[in-house]
């Protein structure tokens, strides 16, 4: 006997949800993800040469979305924060569009005896109409249950997506190498022997794509909203 096609497609479609994103699985992995963090493996300064943090070293970046213009500027302090044993390198970030600052973040770096760039957390503040400020997406490692993940590898190279952060419900993107000898130019300069990243969120849609230049970090960021964010000047101790 014949099964009414959309009786079929419908019993197909339930079949590919099943074996694509079976929820009980997806909740296993996360909770299966535990880096071990050993303060011994990790050393004092972050130099890795596509994720250098100097402290006193200033990036200023412009950013369009649309109509709109932002400055984000990017300050590596000589502030430390010890999260889980580890020494952390503290970084400023402040957004501000027409001279009001719309975003300030303090980020937490360290690096591992491998090269490896770790994200150990972040205290964030976006401040919206109304004097409402919201923290959301804040989290640090070892407050409940949250995990550090790597920001960049000490030997980039095309492959699997691995965790940059984990907070449950609160803090979960995403990086994926793509390329490690691209070109690009933004009007700080133009590079070549870039690392090209994919990253997201799994809490939010979209994905946006960056650029990471030797010696030097991030130079460019677009989204998949064509969004762009360039490096315009960098202020070095």
């Amino acid at each position: 006997m014949c099964m009414p096609k959309r009786t079929a497609l419908v019993l197909m479609l339930l079949w590919a949800i099943a074996c694509v994103a079976n929820p009980h699985d997806i909740a296993a992995k996360d909770k299966a993800y535990h880096p071990v963090i050993n303060p011994a493996d990790f050393q004092a300064t972050v130099d890795n040469p596509y994720f250098p943090l100097v402290p006193g070293t200033t990036f200023k970046f412009i950013e369009k979305s649309g109509k709109n213009t932002s400055e984000n500027e990017v300050t590596v302090t000589h502030d430390t924060k010890v999260i889980v044993g580890v020494t952390c390198i503290v970084v400023h970030d402040v957004v501000k569009e027409k001279g009001i600052v719309k975003e300030e973040t303090f980020d937490w770096y360290a690096q591992d005896k491998q090269g490896n760039v770790w994200y150990f957390g972040e205290d964030t503040k976006e401040y919206r109409a109304g004097g409402k400020v919201s923290t959301e997406g804040s989290w640090e490692a070892g407050v409940d249950s949250a995990q550090p993940g790597i920001m960049m590898k000490g030997r980039p190279v095309a492959g699997e997506p691995y965790r940059q952060e984990y907070y449950a419900g609160h803090a979960e993107d995403m990086g994926q190498i793509i390329a490690v000898a691209d070109s690009v130019a933004v009007p700080y300069g133009s590079f070549t022997g870039c690392v090209r990243t994919k990253e997201w969120s799994m809490l939010e849609a979209g994905t946006e794509k960056k650029w990471y230049a030797r010696d030097i970090g991030v130079v460019r960021v677009e989204t998949a909203t064509k969004d762009v964010e360039a490096l315009v000047s960098v202020t070095r101790p």
